[in-house]
């Protein structure tokens, strides 16, 4: 797989940006991140970052971070549903606006091909047992998270032409080790609980679907799109996952209890069956694109990967419970702590 010679990647210091920035730099590519660092110091074990960092808003991105470069990976942007309600306006402005200024500069000075993180979370609440598919299935945003991804996608794409490639991924929600690990997401939250604590407490019934895949496979999914062929991926979107990607959230459960011994699972049912269920296909990506992505991680390999990973940086309920891994209470303690505006742009104007 030949990657592109020169790449930025926006928000190379969250959690998928942490671990695919030093994958492209292994593969060959001189790799630029780009990002506004919220989370720099939200690390979790020993590792080095990228040699080339560009400490910067996507919303004050300028023509000079993206000149002479070959691709853009676009990562950066308020990363989920409860984050994007913090302020709804907040989120239209570094999600939508901020992702069509870093795509209108990366344009104008000539990149080639554009990669967009998107989202599956634009298929809201799934009135159907079918599984999901990119171009036929109703799009039912409900959040500004999820709306913001949908609109900025249709954006992306009539911008696209022969000269500037466009192509949009949407992952299902991510799992697996980082160094800048989430544990606000459900399958890492549900390993870290039963690590830290000894049990697992699902609140539904266990019965809702929820599609997932490992970190690490996103990134090779994003790489796929750096490498294809225009034809296939060139104002197109694809639904990341791996074949029987989909889980309830009870399978998902007794996954993290496989992953540590001795734990305890229990449903307590108090919240009834969960409205949020949907089940996603991936027929596009694992044919399309089977000779560039080839999905490696299912759950009980990342539950073990996790857990080992757990162990060996003495992972306490601290560091679960902690801003470290979670998103929203992170930004939540920058704002309180006087440290970002309410326009989460750093005091002092400098990051």
């Amino acid at each position: 797989m030949k990657l592109p010679k020169k790449i930025v990647v926006t928000g190379n210091l969250g959690y998928i940006g942490s671990v695919l920035a030093p994958l492209l730099e292994a593969g060959g590519s001189q790799v630029v991140g780009l990002d506004a660092c919220y989370y720099e110091n939200c690390r979790i074990g020993s590792f080095n970052d990228i040699g080339q960092q560009i400490r910067k808003d996507v919303r004050d991105a300028s023509l000079d971070d993206l000149r002479g470069q070959d691709a853009v990976v676009h990562l950066a942007a308020l990363s989920n549903d409860p984050l994007g309600e913090l302020n709804p306006s907040l989120t239209e402005e570094i999600n939508m606006k901020g992702t069509l200024h870093v795509a209108g500069l990366a344009k104008q000075v000539g990149v080639k091909r554009f990669v967009y993180a998107s989202s599956q979370s634009m298929y809201g609440i799934s009135g159907s047992d079918a599984e999901l598919d990119e171009d036929d299935s109703e799009k039912n945003p409900l959040t500004a998270y999820a709306r913001t991804k949908w609109e900025a996608e249709k954006a992306l794409k009539e911008m696209a032409d022969d000269s500037f490639e466009v192509v949009c991924f949407r992952p299902s929600t991510v799992f697996g080790v980082s160094p800048r690990l989430r544990c606000d997401i459900v399958f890492n939250n549900l390993v870290a609980c039963a690590y830290t604590t000894g049990k697992i407490e699902i609140k539904s019934d266990g019965t809702p679907w929820r599609p997932v895949v490992h970190v690490k496979d996103v990134c090779s999914a994003f790489m796929a799109g750096l490498c294809a062929p225009a034809q296939l991926v060139n104002k197109r979107s694809f639904n990341v996952g791996i074949p029987n990607g989909n889980f309830t959230v009870r399978q998902l459960a007794e996954a993290a209890q496989r992953s540590v011994a001795g734990s305890s699972l229990i449903f307590t049912g108090e919240h009834g069956s969960d409205s949020r269920t949907y089940r996603v296909c991936f027929n596009r990506i694992l044919t399309e694109l089977s000779d560039w992505f080839k999905p490696e991680w299912d759950l009980d390999r990342g539950g073990v990967e996790l857990v080992d990973f757990f162990r060996k940086v003495h992972f306490q309920e601290s560091d679960f419970r902690g801003v470290k891994c979670a998103r929203l209470e992170q930004l939540k303690f920058l704002r309180e702590s006087g440290k970002l505006d309410q326009s989460l742009r750093w005091t002092g104007g400098k990051i």
